[in-house]
C-alpha cells in the first residue's frame, strides 16, 4: 500500500496561542516543544489544534504567549501512544513555520492518500449521513500517518461508495471534539481529532498539480 514518494500533507492554520509551549520529547538530541492554538470556526465554535514544533523554530520567533496571534505551516502528523493514558492516537500539526501576524482564523489542509480501511456509513439520531474513513498518508523513508476523516451529506454518500486502497485527494480543515469516556468508573473528558472533509477528488488530480 506504501509509495516511495511521500503524500501530500500541508496544513495551514491562524489562532491564538492558549498557552505557553512545553516540551514534548526529544529525537535524535532535537528537543520537540508543544502548545495549543485555538481556531475558531464560521460558526463560532473553536477548534483547539497541538501544535509541535522544534526550539530552533521557537527560539527563531521568540518567546510565545497566551492571546498571541499565530499563523502555522506545516503537516499533520500522527503517532500510538503506548503509555495507557489518554488517547491511543495522537495528532497534532508539525510546524514548518510561524509567523506572528494578525489575521483572520485560518484552518486549511490539503492530503493525498490511500484509503486504509472499508468506510464506515451512518446515520446521525437528527437524520444527517456522515461517512468515517481512515486515509493513510506516506511520508519520505517508509513511514506514514493515518488520519480519521469524517464526510458529511451527499459527500458522505460519495465517500460511501470508496473501496481499499483507492488513492484520494482531501481538502478539508483538522477539527476538535470533546467526549467523555468511561474509565475504571468514572468519567473523563477527552479530545479526539479528525479531517472533516470539505472537497474530494481522485489522487490523478493532486498529481496533475504538481504535488509531490
Amino acid at each position: 500500500m506504501r509509495q516511495n514518494s511521500a503524500d501530500l500533507n500541508r496544513i495551514q492554520l491562524h489562532g491564538s496561542v492558549e498557552a505557553a509551549p512545553v516540551l514534548s520529547h526529544s529525537n535524535h538530541g532535537v528537543e520537540f516543544y508543544r502548545f495549543p492554538l485555538s481556531v475558531a470556526r464560521l460558526s463560532g465554535a473553536e477548534d483547539r489544534i497541538n501544535v509541535v514544533a522544534a526550539k530552533a523554530l521557537l527560539d527563531r520567533n521568540g518567546p510565545l504567549s497566551p492571546g498571541q496571534e499565530l499563523t502555522v505551516q506545516g503537516e499533520v502528523r500522527t503517532f500510538n501512544n503506548r503509555t495507557g493514558v489518554g488517547n491511543r492516537l495522537v495528532i497534532s500539526t508539525f510546524a514548518r513555520a510561524l509567523t506572528e501576524e494578525e489575521g483572520p482564523d485560518e484552518n486549511r489542509l490539503e492530503l493525498t492518500g490511500t484509503l486504509c480501511k472499508l468506510p464506515s456509513l451512518r446515520t446521525t439520531p437528527l437524520g444527517r449521513t456522515i461517512c468515517d474513513m481512515i486515509l493513510a498518508v506516506n511520508r519520505r523513508y517508509g513511514r506514514a500517518d493515518y488520519l480519521p476523516c469524517i464526510a458529511w451529506g451527499s459527500l458522505a454518500h460519495r465517500c460511501g461508495e470508496l473501496e481499499v486502497g483507492d488513492r484520494l485527494r482531501l481538502n478539508g480543515r483538522l477539527q476538535s471534539r470533546v467526549y467523555t469516556k468511561t474509565v475504571e468508573e468514572r468519567l473523563e473528558e477527552r479530545t479526539a481529532f479528525e479531517v472533516s472533509v470539505m472537497s474530494m477528488g481522485p489522487w490523478e488530480e493532486a498529481c496533475a498539480a504538481g504535488a509531490d
